[in-house]
């Protein structure tokens, strides 16, 4: 089974109420972090639990050693997994408004633990689930401990220093899933320094979507990521953005495409920044 699944909402509707179906709802916003609870409570679908990006599925910060998102502390994202129902045989559903960049981070972080089979991500988010009709719920999850107990592949990760001193091998393929005028240095919103990562490719994790907020068919996924592979090994493929999310998105599309698990960089720019003993690179 491919570990990049992906689910309809007319699907999902079918699935409501299976007692094995453990759905996630990943709404986040960077400008107002208590746009996703809150939203959460103004209406869900049925039977989600939610799963915040900055308490749930991202670790305590420290300033000036990591990134905006480090990765979460294995142990407490296991017991809010397991406070979701989660088992081993679990089928998982993900979602977010609609592009699909935190409901990825989830499921890349179920991978890291091990869970990578039947976890899909709903396409087109709840945008597609309203343009189908379908109805929002306000009633609580069914409450159910699972038993999930995965441990993190830490074969999956590149360290600062591990890319840093990977950054001029022949093999490497390096992109960046920030926008444009980000990764050019020509902008920087969020972060304190603009620029990007020698060496990196702008791959910019929305054109991974069509006009209609879905992901792109296979074939066409597969084509995005052959011009940046440039015939060097997908295995030497790393991910990142500014902290680890949107990075994900990629790695979820390059599955989808066929390729392998890629490699992410967890702390991303937001880290990488944080010394400046290490290289910097601004426009094309």
């Amino acid at each position: 089974m491919p570990i990049a699944q992906l689910i309809n909402p007319a699907q999902l509707a079918e699935r409501l109420g299976q007692r094995n179906l453990v759905l996630l709802d990943c709404r986040f916003a960077l400008d107002d972090p208590d746009y996703g609870r809150r939203s959460y409570n103004q209406g869900h679908i049925e039977g989600a639990h939610f799963a915040d990006l900055e308490r749930d599925l991202s670790g305590k910060v420290i300033k000036g050693v990591t990134g905006r998102h480090p990765l979460p502390a294995p142990g407490q994202l296991l017991e809010r997994l397991q406070a979701c129902g989660l088992n081993a045989d679990s089928e998982v559903v993900l979602y977010d408004d609609g592009p699909g960049a935190y409901a990825a981070r989830a499921w890349w972080l179920l991978a890291w633990l091990g869970k990578r089979s039947a976890v899909s991500l709903l396409d087109g988010g709840l945008k597609a689930w309203h343009g189908a009709g379908l109805p929002l719920s306000l009633d609580a999850p069914r409450s159910a401990h699972g038993h999930f107990s995965g441990k993190p592949d830490n074969r999956l990760v590149v360290t600062a220093q591990q890319l840093s001193d990977s950054l001029q091998a022949p093999g490497l393929t390096l992109i960046d899933a920030r926008a444009e005028a980000r990764f050019r240095g020509e902008e920087e919103p969020i972060d304190p320094v603009a620029g990007h990562i020698p060496g990196a490719q702008c791959a910019v994790f929305n054109d991974n979507l069509g006009p209609d907020g879905c992901f792109l068919p296979p074939e066409q996924l597969r084509a995005r990521f052959e011009r940046l592979l440039q015939a060097r090994p997908a295995q030497q493929l790393v991910a990142y953005c500014g902290s680890g999310v949107t990075a994900c998105h990629n790695l979820f599309a390059l599955c989808l495409a066929g390729y392998p698990l890629a490699k992410l960089y967890a702390g991303s720019w937001s880290e990488w920044i944080t010394d400046p003993q290490r290289p910097r690179a601004t426009g094309g």
